[in-house]
């Protein structure tokens, strides 16, 4: 009989089993029985030009949403359509760790530049105490800058080595929620009413985002079973970005416009909002796990027995690549940023362990969320592995009586053919990322646009060493139980 930490241990291995399991099975398939391993090689490439035109149905869709949502009046719908709205409190959560202030700067001006107004909204900006110097300037900073020009600007400093909490964006803003918590308790005000957005520091949020969120939270007919999830942009610095740190920064954009189309998969990530009800009801953000912010849409579908979901907003927030100083520390920080959100697989024993805690919760719909969690960590870890190079070693290494077979000597212009049609999708991604970049800086040259289309001849290189490697290696820490903390990931702008 296994015991309860045995049987998480076991859960937690099943994903990386997965995933090597299926690395390691067509590796022998390719020296031992070649043919199987070409036949499935052209069956997972049809499936995956299939994916590809799947997925660029709903780009197609999320963009058409996307760029009606940009050009309507939030505002005046809000208060035409809902007079009540100014029921609600808005709450934006900001923690810091050692960004500077010109990043919390941003952040706060685009606040102030909202539609929806900023005597409207009350900012909780969290410190770290182990930070103390850095966060004291900005706190000074802010206070000499912005005071008066909020409803509210509340400051709260993290204490560091607190009991079962690890160090991170987590911890922070569960210690602040429970903080607020005392502020919203000494107003009698409603949970329900108070819409809290939970943001990273170097957020800067669409002038008609709230406005729109809060329309949204006022149409929905049950806002506190429900987050609220935007478009993710990374426009803050993209001009002063390497190239590949551009190309996964669409990648990431481009999967999030793909997810809030498609609904059934969506889950938060990153930026989001949400019921202060439904966060404190549900146990708050995480303190003790990396991945708090999907962490939080599982802990309250768990909580409200499946009867919780994800509502898109199809107005955007952006945020920073993670450029640093030098392209070496800038590659760098995207793989540890890509392996710290591929540690986000640690929701799979969670969910896992968690199902047998809730019979309330239908088997079908416990199966459709495992899939869609599972899927995805396997797709984002082998797919282009299997694709570029698992898919040419049977070609490789066949031996002389293989050779001479029709499917061997057909096989690679089946291949290639296939992977015309997939490089559609390429071309297509290239196209809608020159729609979404951000306006071409002074200092730019107008030949960089080239640049900026050309990029994308690096999607081969970036997928395997930018994305399936650092999936692996986070599966694979916890495969072994050799847990990762959170890194704090360095965002750079150039001056």
């Amino acid at each position: 009989m296994l015991s309860d930490y045995q049987r998480y241990r076991f859960y937690e291995i099943l994903p990386g089993l997965s995933i090597w399991l299926t690395l390691i099975v067509g590796v022998l398939l390719s020296f031992f029985f070649p043919l199987v391993m070409i036949y499935a090689i052209i069956v997972f490439d049809v499936y995956w030009v299939l994916r590809v035109i799947y997925f660029s149905f709903y780009l197609v869709l999320s963009w058409t949403r996307f760029r009606k949502a940009v050009k309507t009046d939030w505002m005046t719908k809000l208060k035409t359509e809902f007079p009540q709205w100014l029921v609600r409190k808005n709450v934006i959560f900001l923690p810091i760790a050692n960004e500077s202030y010109e990043v919390v700067e941003g952040t706060l001006n685009a606040l102030l530049s909202s539609s929806f107004p900023a005597n409207r909204m009350i900012v909780v900006i969290s410190g770290e105490a182990r930070r103390q110097t850095n966060w004291n300037l900005v706190q000074e900073k802010i206070k000499a800058n912005f005071v008066g020009k909020f409803s509210d600007i509340l400051y709260y400093t993290h204490p560091d080595n607190l009991l079962d909490e690890i160090p991170g964006k987590g911890s922070n803003i569960h210690f602040a929620e429970l903080e607020f918590k005392k502020y919203a308790d000494i107003r009698k005000w409603n949970y329900a009413d108070v819409i809290i957005s939970v943001f990273d520091i170097d957020t800067v949020v669409h002038p008609e985002y709230f406005a729109h969120l809060n329309y949204m939270y006022n149409l929905h007919p049950h806002p506190e079973r429900s987050s609220f999830q935007p478009i993710t942009l990374y426009n803050n610095n993209m001009w002063e970005s390497p190239s590949i740190l551009r190309v996964m920064a669409f990648g990431t954009s481009f999967w999030m416009l793909f997810s809030l189309a498609r609904l059934d998969g969506l889950v938060t990530f990153s930026s989001h909002s949400m019921s202060f009800k439904a966060a404190l009801e549900s146990g708050g953000h995480s303190k003790d796990i990396v991945s708090e912010d999907s962490r939080i849409f599982f802990q309250c579908w768990l909580h409200y027995g499946g009867d919780y979901t994800v509502t898109p907003l199809y107005i955007p927030v952006s945020m920073d690549t993670v450029r640093d100083d030098s392209l070496w520390k800038s590659l760098k920080n995207l793989y540890l940023q890509q392996r710290r959100w591929a540690w986000g697989t640690e929701n799979i024993p969670y969910l896992l362990w968690q199902f047998g805690k809730h019979p309330e919760i239908s088997r079908w719909k416990k199966t459709v969320i495992m899939f869609h969690e599972w899927e995805g960590k396997w797709s984002w870890a082998v797919v282009a592995i299997l694709l570029t190079i698992l898919g040419r070693l049977p070609l490789w290494i066949a031996n002389n009586d293989v050779r001479q077979s029709a499917l061997f000597f057909n096989t690679p212009h089946v291949l290639e053919y296939l992977m015309g049609m997939a490089t559609f999708g390429l071309i297509f991604s290239a196209a809608i990322s020159m729609l979404i970049l951000p306006p071409r800086p002074e200092s730019h040259p107008k030949y960089n646009y080239l640049f900026m289309v050309l990029q994308w001849l690096l999607v081969p290189v970036s997928l395997i060493l930018f994305s399936s490697a650092p999936c692996i290696d986070a599966i694979t820490h916890l495969m072994f139980g050799k847990y990762l903390g959170f890194n704090v990931s360095t965002k750079k702008r150039a001056l």
